[in-house]
């Protein structure tokens, strides 16, 4: 089964900066998707950024132009760099796998690394 581990969550002031990594192991299919998640306290989970194998990136409106979505493909590594960070930014983030080996297709999520914005 494959593993996702991230990395890189903590206390941040708002203003600043965070870069949250997630890196999988076992990995015996062939990656189409990297996304980053994130569940604020009582409300739902909400796609934050996805990149795909043909290298385009997507973002939902409230962190286009703050965050960044990128991946070592060698690493099996995707990161999530994020500026300008907000108290509404915080969440706990989970990055999110999807592949493909032949006919079968794979899902996978990361254990959750919290941010929390505040001063």
């Amino acid at each position: 089964q494959v593993q996702l581990v991230e990395s890189g969550g903590g206390l941040v002031q708002p203003g600043g900066s965070l870069t949250l990594s997630c890196t999988a192991s076992r990995v015996t299919f062939s990656i189409s998707a990297w996304g980053w998640y994130r569940q604020a306290p009582g409300k739902q989970r909400e796609l934050v950024a996805v990149t795909t194998s043909s290298g385009g990136t997507e973002y939902t409106d409230s962190v286009k132009g703050r965050f960044t979505i990128s991946r070592d493909n060698a690493k099996n590594t995707v990161y999530l760099q994020m500026s300008s960070l907000k108290p509404e930014d915080t969440a706990v983030y989970y990055c999110n796998l999807r592949g493909s080996s032949g006919y079968r297709t794979y899902v996978s999520w990361g254990q959750g690394t919290q941010v929390a914005v505040s001063s």
